[in-house]
């Protein structure tokens, strides 16, 4: 899954796609390096990040959306009902839902849903979180959402554990020493780990745009653990590594 931030303040590439015909570009790009899905994001979600009314959201990403999608899947990356539901009309056949509450419009519509754990909103998810065991309780949210969204419908249902979104580097790490615990649900898993803080801070606090060797470890890590999809900015590298990985895993 490529990302495609149609935003101005997004923590890693914010303001480089703002422009629809950039995006598009862009989004044309992933596709070329090999993305299977491009996701397409009208609302930053960087820890503290202040929320976008719904019609500048609908601005953003509709026109992409209807651009990008006789070229591949596109998804869309929202926790707004109304902009998932615009989305979906324009094209895209996955929602990639930050709240995990919006199956009801895949259920609707008839396409995939991305559920994510988060703690808390954006502004307030990084602010002191904690969890008495973080691998259990996000499992046991993700089970319990997963399961509703089956039941009322939807047939195709990802869980992603939210690298990043309301845990401490610790929690991150945990969840992907621990993805395993994750596929053996049954559920298809999405990881997220690309440019992440966390990984600025292993690396000794590199800034976002030198995190590459970080993210694609990790992307290469939770694909060998049982991961279906992973979220990434750098995807010719990402889909290179997997591909190495996975031919010397077949040998």
């Amino acid at each position: 899954m490529g990302v495609l931030n149609v935003t101005p303040d997004s923590f890693s590439d914010g303001g480089r796609w703002l422009a629809p015909d950039a995006a598009v570009a862009h989004g044309l790009e992933l596709f070329a390096e090999g993305a299977a899905v491009v996701d397409v994001g009208g609302e930053s979600t960087r820890p503290g990040a202040e929320p976008v009314g719904e019609a500048e959201e609908l601005r953003r990403v509709v026109p992409v959306v209807e651009a990008l999608a006789p070229h591949g899947r596109v998804s869309i990356d929202t926790g707004k009902r109304a902009v998932a539901e615009a989305a979906v009309a324009a094209g895209a056949t996955l929602v990639n839902d930050v709240t995990a509450r919006l199956w009801p419009v895949a259920a609707e519509a008839r396409v995939g849903w991305v559920a994510m754990h988060m703690r808390g909103t954006p502004r307030t998810m990084q602010v002191d979180p904690a969890y008495d065991d973080v691998v259990a309780e996000v499992r046991a949210f993700l089970v319990e959402r997963a399961e509703q969204a089956r039941a009322g419908g939807v047939e195709e249902v990802w869980i992603d554990p939210g690298i990043g979104f309301g845990k401490t580097a610790a929690h991150n790490l945990s969840l992907l020493r621990h993805l395993d615990e994750l596929v053996a649900t049954g559920h298809p898993v999405a990881v997220g780990t690309s440019r992440k803080a966390f990984l600025g801070g292993l690396a000794g606090g590199a800034p976002p745009r030198d995190r590459l060797e970080g993210s694609i470890a990790t992307a290469v890590w939770a694909a060998l653990r049982g991961a279906t999809m992973v979220r990434v900015h750098d995807v010719a590298a990402t889909v290179q590594a997997m591909r190495i990985v996975h031919e010397e895993v077949a040998a």
